[in-house]
């Protein structure tokens, strides 16, 4: 009887070392996953600001983009040297391919959502140009371009959709 005695003193001593220890585990656990989680966001938040300026020039380039295969900008900027509807048709989807080429990396910095609409205002705009042609063909290359003058005032553009999606995005990051 005397050993169970002496086995429950040595509880009674140690059990509130236990719950000490217990205590201070889940309170320093708790503490070091607040730490964490605080030194992250730190981090994300000195991140946002160093590539938020890339961003945003990147939707700069964007826009500036969509304006320039924007049907309505196209067709006064780009004017034809010759009669010939093809020479004319080949010359702005070229010129539209080249715009964006040169802006085909900026896709990193923009939702896939945002790039994959920009992309279909430009593959939109060569159906639509291509259309014209074939509706043109006997014409002229001016016919064709007053044809889709014409056709693109009394519409939206694709290029005016997208960009109506990327000012959406971009007011998103304020």
């Amino acid at each position: 009887m005397e050993e169970m005695s002496q086995v429950l003193q040595y509880v009674a001593y140690l059990l509130p070392a236990i719950v000490v220890g217990i205590v201070s585990y889940f309170f320093f656990r708790g503490h070091t996953k607040n730490e964490e989680g605080r030194r992250r966001y730190l981090i994300q938040k000195e991140a946002q600001n160093k590539i938020l300026p890339t961003r945003l020039q990147s939707y700069e380039r964007l826009t500036l983009l969509l304006e320039r295969i924007d049907p309505n900008n196209l067709l006064i900027r780009i004017k034809p040297f010759a009669d010939d509807v093809e020479k004319y048709e080949k010359l702005l989807i070229d010129n539209i391919e080249k715009e964006f080429e040169h802006n085909v990396t900026q896709q990193i910095y923009v939702s896939p959502e945002c790039w994959n609409l920009i992309s279909a205002a430009k593959n939109a705009t060569i159906h639509l140009i291509r259309q014209g042609a074939m509706h043109e063909k006997e014409n002229g290359a001016d016919s064709l371009r007053e044809y889709l003058l014409r056709h693109f005032m009394e519409e939206i553009t694709p290029s005016q959709k997208a960009m109506a999606y990327v000012k959406k995005e971009v007011a998103e990051l304020f």
